[in-house]
């Protein structure tokens, strides 16, 4: 009952969002920028030390270096074929469709100061090992906070008792405090959601959901190959359960990560229908979860390599086989190091563009449409961590039971 009144809830904020924008225009602006404000502060709140207590809980959990170790193969195994198939499909429909081929569209702003466009990709595996894990904590840099924090959870399995389990006991303890905090908060989803598609309606209109048409529907059109065939597939046939039934499950999750455009503020939700609609044990749940919230991102890889090649044809510029190879793999690289935050993959949409040689400026072309496509995108990375905890489960011996 939960469940469904919360997604009940989601729905009906996302529709007086909508209307409320519509009827009132940028007067609702006073009244909506602080509803979605006071909601995605309280969960950017909880969010480092949900996912610190979280990484640790799940690598003691596990237990073992040996059964670390399996657990982790699969996962990166789950992200890097996922997000493969995902930048293949859409470099595949961008070259058939060519939705940038004789474009007359103009650039929408000056993206010249985006400090990333100077970041290579060696860099951002770099990014990854921290020098300084409390700043990176105090930062919000995620990536460096779970590679510290599942080292250190493993380095924790080493000791031996009393002094392992008495450290187990503190961060359990302290994993479920956070689960309370961030259950009252998700709560106040609803009224999140209606100001931020207020907001968006009242200043932006529905014109852009009509611009750049084509380039528009070739990126859903990717999205809803990913997360209506691929991830089902999988789903079927590794995971052994029904894909759409544990989309049902796990609807509030998606409707978040689709109103926010944020993995990480949807990761809550994910971990809790994940584990109590879908079946997944909180012990690989907390482990998978919030690594995937920002390593997998099947969407954003999606996104970028489409978004790359449109800029390309827009301009003019023919990519080579050895250049589109660039493209694939530097979209791989990027939405590995791509924040869960709205709008995230536009910063690293420059590195990309960096790597194949376009114009920086190039990324202004698609200001116009990128919000729209950014909630489905992120819903499509949502979808494919709640799909991959349920494939690692099944693979790691759990029943999943309710998605049987």
């Amino acid at each position: 009952m939960k469940k469904h009144s919360l997604t009940l809830y989601i729905f009906i904020g996302i529709f007086l969002g909508v209307f409320a924008g519509w009827l009132f225009g940028e007067s609702i602006l006073p009244f909506a920028e602080p509803m979605a404000q006071l909601f995605l502060r309280l969960l950017r709140m909880a969010i480092m030390p949900l996912i610190i207590t979280s990484i640790l809980s799940g690598v003691l959990s596990v237990g073992t270096g040996k059964n670390l170790g399996t657990l982790g193969i699969r996962t990166a195994i789950y992200y890097i074929f996922t997000s493969l198939v995902a930048i293949l499909t859409g470099q595949f429909l961008v070259n058939v469709f060519q939705p940038g081929k004789g474009a007359d569209i103009g650039l929408t702003g000056d993206v010249s100061a985006i400090s990333a466009a100077n970041q290579s990709p060696m860099e951002l595996i770099f990014r990854i090992i921290p020098e300084n894990p409390f700043q990176s904590m105090a930062n919000g840099d995620v990536l460096p906070v779970i590679f510290f924090f599942i080292l250190f959870g493993f380095f924790i399995t080493k000791l031996e008792d009393p002094l392992r389990s008495r450290f187990t006991d503190i961060v359990q303890a302290s994993f479920e405090a956070m689960m309370k905090l961030t259950h009252v908060i998700i709560w106040l989803a609803p009224i999140g959601v209606m100001g931020i598609n207020a907001k968006i309606v009242a200043t932006t209109g529905f014109g852009a959901f009509y611009s750049l048409g084509k380039y528009f529907i070739v990126v859903l059109m990717g999205l809803f190959i990913h997360t209506l065939i691929v991830l089902p597939l999988v789903l079927k046939f590794v995971g052994k359960v029904k894909p759409f039934k544990h989309y049902r499950n796990m609807l509030p999750a998606y409707l978040t990560a689709f109103s926010t455009s944020s993995s990480m503020v949807a990761l809550p939700l994910t971990m809790e229908y994940a584990s109590e609609a879908s079946g997944v044990s909180k012990k690989i749940s907390n482990f998978f979860l919030p690594i995937g919230a920002t390593i997998n991102m099947d969407g954003t890889a999606l996104y970028e390599c489409v978004a790359t090649i449109f800029i390309a044809q827009a301009y003019g510029v023919d990519l080579s086989v050895t250049q589109q190879f660039t493209v694939a793999l530097t979209a791989l690289l990027a939405s590995i190091g791509a924040a869960g935050i709205p709008m995230a993959g536009l910063v690293m949409m420059s590195i990309i563009l960096h790597a194949v040689g376009l114009p920086l400026e190039g990324v202004g072309i698609i200001m116009a449409v990128d919000r729209i496509l950014d909630m489905f995108r992120t819903t499509t990375n949502v979808i494919s961590d709640s799909s991959g905890v349920v494939v690692v489960a099944h693979l790691e011996g759990e029943s999943l039971e309710p998605v049987r």
